[in-house]
């Protein structure tokens, strides 16, 4: 039976979520973390969202992964690998679903951290924006199995032409500020 993808109205305590976390992050990681930012739908005011805190850490060097790898796993993330791990490599806790946090880990300074803050300051400064994003997520989540791991990859990857579309729109438009 079919267990729609939870998506919920905006919970202000998402930010303290995300302040904990990446705390932790911080202290486990050390100098190796340049940055580590709350990206996602659940850093955007007002936005409905999955209740998982995204995560974005920017690192130095994405390789080797078990240089930041390893001390996540100290702090129950799991790594899973794919093919963005030459540009995103990608965690989450717990081991099993749901999960309540994911790490995407970025090059410092690189395209990919830009991208995603980005589409996360557009989304904040542009609610006509957000609305038009939940209101695909909350299609889109209707069709997606939570419990099916690429059910879940197929609802993320029928985003992606919006999300792509946005992101062209906030770096033309100078996004993200003070990056």
């Amino acid at each position: 039976m079919l267990q729609p993808l939870q998506i919920c109205a905006y919970d202000p305590h998402w930010v303290q979520e995300f302040a904990a976390e990446r705390d932790r992050i911080a202290q486990v990681l050390g100098e190796l973390a340049r940055r580590i930012d709350h990206n996602g739908s659940t850093a955007v005011p007002g936005l409905e969202a999955k209740p998982i805190i995204d995560i974005q850490v920017s690192v130095e060097q994405l390789q080797p992964i078990a240089a930041y790898g390893e001390p996540f796993a100290t702090l129950g993330y799991v790594h899973v690998p794919h093919a963005d791990d030459a540009f995103c490599p990608f965690f989450h806790r717990p081991k099993d679903w749901p999960h309540t946090h994911h790490v995407h880990v970025v090059q410092s300074g690189g395209e990919e951290e830009r991208r995603t803050l980005a589409f996360r300051d557009y989304l904040r400064e542009h609610s006509d924006t957000a609305r038009q994003y939940a209101a695909l997520k909350k299609a889109l989540a209707t069709l997606a199995d939570a419990a099916d791991s690429s059910s879940r990859e197929k609802y993320a990857n029928a985003k992606s032409e919006f999300i792509e579309r946005v992101i062209q729109i906030a770096l033309a438009a100078g996004y993200p500020r003070g990056l």
